[in-house]
Parts: structure tokens; sequence; C-alpha cells
């Protein structure tokens, strides 16, 4: 998948391995205490699975022991691959490095801190090959989250990403999902910038099917503070709503502040031209 590779990180390969059919990417922050059972649970679904399988561990920065931890489970199994970030750079961008080194033609995206099921992998998977779709997106059917701080919010974001992405389907937000490869290749070079991949790539076009999931009561506070939600639903807003900027811009111009009314707008075009000279370099 071609990809730029903004982000320094180490990686641990086994010596020598069967093609992946499978990948599984998991993002992890300082889950010390969560590794050593959510990778017994990996363990049993890749045993179980009859075709090669790998899971991509991707630590983003921890320094709790989990570095330690993934580094003992790498030894242990080779099926476990790992990626070290050498500082923490967010949950997205961390994903989003996990994918890129990811090898299968089906990529399983889930969360590292226990609230997604591994056992849930086989049937995103057998969603994904049963109605032929390029996306299984998870939902949290029954979601152990707070209502206040993270379901009434998440309602709101999924809300605003149905309407800009005219994708009707419940829950943007799980990051518990299964990729083709082929679905994901388009937008190889903005995953990570975006914080919903998922959304991302639906807005190309991509066809989905909705899989129930388990959703497990977290085992840590939440990271997400108001003030981060907010940002978040505007990031959703200049992220997927290309106009924003430049009614700002027109705003600031019509309020006779002719600086930075030009300056937001050639921002925007200078961001757009940036971008198009970044698909030149990755796909022509």
């Amino acid at each position: 998948m071609p990809t730029t590779q903004p982000l320094a990180a180490e990686s641990l390969e086994p010596l020598a391995s069967a093609a992946p059919q499978v990948s599984v990417v998991v993002t992890i922050y300082d889950e010390a205490q969560n590794v050593p059972v959510l990778c017994a649970r990996l363990r049993t679904e890749l045993d179980a699975m009859s075709r090669p399988c790998e899971v991509v561990l991707v630590d983003d920065g921890s320094s709790d022991g989990s570095r330690g931890l993934l580094r003992a489970e790498h030894e242990r199994d080779p099926r476990f691959r790992v990626v070290l970030l050498k500082r923490n750079f967010g949950q997205h961008p961390a994903m989003a490095a996990g994918i890129a080194a990811a090898r299968g033609e089906i990529i399983v995206t889930m969360d590292g801190d226990l609230q997604n099921d591994p056992a849930d992998i086989p049937r995103l998977i057998e969603a994904l090959e049963r109605e032929g779709v390029d996306v299984a997106s998870g939902r949290r059917a029954d979601r152990a989250d707070a209502l206040m701080s993270r379901k009434l919010p998440s309602r709101a974001i999924n809300g605003m990403l149905r309407r800009l992405t005219r994708v009707d389907i419940a829950d943007y937000g799980c990051a518990f999902n299964a990729y083709r490869r082929s679905a994901l290749e388009p937008v190889a070079h903005v995953i990570g910038r975006q914080k919903f991949t998922k959304a991302l790539v639906l807005s190309t076009g991509a066809s989905v099917v909705e899989v129930d999931v388990t959703h497990h009561a977290p085992t840590q506070p939440s990271r997400y503070s108001m003030m981060r939600l907010v940002r978040l639903a505007l990031h959703v807003l200049t992220g997927f709503w290309p106009q924003p900027i430049q009614w700002i811009g027109v705003a600031l111009l019509g309020a006779g502040d002719t600086r930075l009314g030009v300056a937001a707008i050639d921002g925007k075009l200078a961001g757009e031209l940036a971008r198009q000279r970044l698909r030149q370099r990755l796909f022509l």
C-alpha cells in the first residue's frame, strides 16, 4: 500500500513467515495491565483461523512498561509484529502506522484497551466476505460508556458524519472494523491526519455492511475530555466539509481585514495544491 512514513518508529519483524491473508492492527498506549490478556485472546483467535494471519501491535509511545511486554509477545510468537513509535503521536496516527505495516489483504483495526473483543474478529471477516463489500463496520450495539461524556457527543458526531459523507451507518466512531486493502489504498496518504478512517474510506464510495460487536466497560478512565470531544467535532467539520475555511476568509474580508481574509483563502488553496502534489507522487 503506497503511503508516507511520517512517524519515527522501530519495527520488530519475524525472520521469516508466510504472507498473511489477514492483518489485525491494534493500537496500544499505556495498556500494560491489559497487554497479556489482550494478546492471549488474540492468539486464541489466530490459532482458530484456517489461514495465515498476523497481529500488528503499535505502541504509541507508552511509558508504563507496555513496550517491554509487546517485545516479549513478539519473541514468543512471530505472528505478533510490533511497531514502537518513539513518542506519543495519538491514536489515529498510530493506527495509520499499523495499517502501513500490515501485509494482509484484509485488515482488521481495533483498540487495545479490551473494550473491543478479539472474539468478534471472525464475525467481521465473515461479514466482509459473505456480503462482498469493502468495509465491515463495527457497531457497538450495547455501548459500555458514560452517557454524558461519551455517548451523547458520539451521537452528535455520528450525525454530522452521516450528513457529510452521505453514508447512513450508525457508528462512525467504532475503531473495530474490517477493510479490504483495496478500499484503504486510495486514502492511504491521509489516514492518520484525518481522525475518522472509516468515514474517510466510505466517503470514496466504498461499500459497507454493519456488524454488531461486543463493547466491554473500560478498564481505565476515558482519555477523552469534553474539550477534546469539542476539538474532535471541529475536526469533523474542517476535515469533511471543505467550505468552513473559505467562509472564514470571506467573513474576514467583509470585516475589512484584507490580509487575514486573503491568507485564509490562500491557505486553503495552498493546502489543496500540496495534497494534489502528494497524490501525484504516490499514485502516478
